[in-house]
């Protein structure tokens, strides 16, 4: 879209892999350098913000800079020999499928830094939060930028270490559990898939992964691809993740702060449906082919049982959490994109690649309004605010119910919005398979996940009905009975002293004339958005719109790479 040298992306790409790295180390320095604030803890948070804004520049500049022509090239691309033994290599490169992807990671992390600047979740020192939340960063994005299988398994394994802390140190209820729980089963998958990544490299004599797609599987039996992609499946399916191999994520959803899921949702999930798009389908053909019937069957049953599991929760008097729902329509929605995989064909991969990316805009709002409407009312229990301190959210706080109604809308798939185009184009792709895979069992699996859109509908609306559209609370209290704590995303127990903000500053003398967030639910009344949260949500709601008016901008680039990786290289 714009002239910029090939030396220029080089350094772009390199700087949005590393500079996540930099910052982090930068944010432990006794005083983050060049920035001032009314606190060591105000200048940190700060901190984050700047370095996860350069980087998310970058990636606008790098996007802009890609040649939208041939988007199949790699292009941005660095080749260095790393440990010449082991034909292992610093190899750096994007093409239409990972540029997306790229820049949602960037995007995501620096509204959560934002979001952060002004609600720090309650814990230990922001030094420590700002730092982990940069190595997440980081890699995150090396993931989806290095071409080297070496390189990949270590960038999806540096991701897990931050995470976990995050959970087990800024989480709330349960949160060592979930945290034991989220790191014992990703290193588990973790370790197998190291073993087929290991014995396609040494099989083939080389790990670099664009001479493996372009051999296409050529160099390789039929029976160390079937092992291979047995072993690497596992792992990725753990981290998409795939039913029945996905009951650390409600737990870890639940348990962890407001940006925790927001990234765990939007883009930790991806690096699991990347890995099979960029290494299993174009590298494994035909271990791919033996096991593509399963796959779908297991995405299936997925997409049933995460509806159905968000049903049951969603009914009333099932106790049912907020944040868990979400965490189980993730296992459904997921399921789409591994049955758009599990297809073979252009149509459902590039419906899975869409839907990657529809779900990574969409959840990443949904678990930030949950945090907005926690923070508002003490609680993400379905029964607690669709009877007490909730109900009837479009009259008490009428722009967040408004944003909460438009992305469980935009979640269920409606027409025109992002979340649409993904699943149907996964359904079409298993209408039309891949010529060497059964045609009548894919049109079973594509009735049963037409079906588990319905179901999806249904639980969606009764949330919204629920927590939107419920009879307005009863009045509070009389004035002399003293209001409830504010609560934020974390327990009280580990309640930081509050950061200064501008906002803040600017607020406080007409502290006394206003209704407070923690007083509202005893008046019931609920503050609404605020300008931060306007400015952390509003990008997502925008991409959420154009990506369903206007697919094709989307399409256009993952389509020609689709293409090349799956006839062996050639466009």
């Amino acid at each position: 879209m714009i002239g910029i040298s090939e030396s220029v992306m080089q350094f772009l790409l390199a700087l949005i892999v590393v500079g996540p790295l930099i910052g982090a180390v930068a944010a432990l320095l006794p005083a983050p350098p060049g920035l001032k604030g009314t606190s060591p803890d105000q200048a940190v948070l700060r901190h984050g913000v700047v370095v996860t804004g350069t980087i998310l520049l970058a990636a606008i500049v790098l996007a802009l800079g890609f040649d939208h022509d041939q988007p199949s090239k790699m292009q941005a691309t660095t080749d260095i020999s790393w440990i010449p033994a082991l034909d292992v290599r610093i190899h750096l490169g994007i093409d239409g499928i990972s540029l997306p992807l790229l820049v949602l990671t960037a995007l995501l992390t620096f509204l959560c830094a934002l979001h952060s600047y002004f609600k720090m979740p309650s814990g230990p020192s922001p030094k420590a939060f700002v730092a982990l939340i940069l190595v997440l960063e980081s890699g995150t994005l090396a993931t989806f930028a290095v071409l080297d299988l070496l390189l990949f398994f270590l960038a999806f394994e540096m991701v897990l270490i931050p995470m976990y802390f995050l959970i087990a140190r800024w989480g709330g209820e349960q949160r060592t559990r979930a945290a034991w729980k989220f790191i014992l089963y990703t290193l588990l998958g973790s370790v197998v898939m190291l073993l087929g990544l290991l014995v396609i490299g040494l099989d083939s004599g080389t790990f670099d992964m664009v001479a493996l797609a372009t051999d296409n599987g050529r160099g390789l039996t039929t029976s160390v691809q079937v092992i291979a992609v047995l072993a690497i499946g596992i792992g990725l399916a753990v981290k998409t993740p795939m039913w029945p191999l996905h009951s650390w994520l409600p737990d870890a959803h639940t348990a962890a702060p407001t940006v925790g899921s927001v990234l765990l949702a939007g883009v930790m999930l991806k690096m699991g449906t990347y890995g099979f798009v960029r290494i299993v389908l174009p590298i494994t053909p035909d271990g791919m082919r033996e096991f593509a019937p399963y796959l779908a069957a297991f995405a299936v049953v997925g997409i049933i049982y995460g509806s159905l599991a968000c049903l049951a929760l969603a009914r009333r008097g099932a106790k049912g959490d907020l944040k868990r729902l979400i965490a189980y329509s993730s296992v459904g929605h997921m399921g789409f994109v591994l049955l758009g995989i599990s297809t073979m064909s252009p149509t459902g991969v590039n419906g899975a690649l869409f839907a990657n990316i529809a779900h990574g805009l969409i959840t990443g709002l949904l678990f930030f309004l949950v945090g907005g409407v926690k923070d508002r009312t003490g609680t993400t229990d379905l029964d607690t605010l669709a009877r007490e301190s909730g109900a009837a959210l479009y009259g008490r706080a009428p722009r967040l119910g408004g944003l909460l109604a438009f992305a469980a809308v935009a979640s269920l798939g409606l027409p025109g919005l992002a979340g649409f185009w993904g699943e149907m184009l996964a359904l079409f792709g298993a209408f039309e398979p891949a010529d060497d895979l059964s045609r009548p069992a894919f049109l079973t699996f594509m009735a049963f996940a037409a079906f588990g859109t319905l179901l999806t509908a249904a639980y969606m609306l009764i949330v919204v009905r629920r927590v939107c559209m419920g009879p307005t609370a009863r009045p509070a209290a009389a004035p002399d009975q003293p209001a409830p704590a504010a609560l934020s995303d974390e327990p009280a127990s580990a309640t930081l002293p509050a950061v200064p903000t501008p906002a803040d500053e600017a607020q406080a003398p007409a502290a006394d004339a206003q209704v407070s967030t923690a007083e509202a639910p005893a008046r019931g009344v609920l503050a609404d958005v605020h300008g931060y949260e306007f400015a952390a949500w509003t990008p997502l709601v925008a991409l959420t719109v154009l990506a369903g008016l206007w697919p094709a901008a989307l399409l256009g680039l993952t389509d020609p790479a689709v293409q090349k990786l799956l006839t062996g290289g050639k466009s």
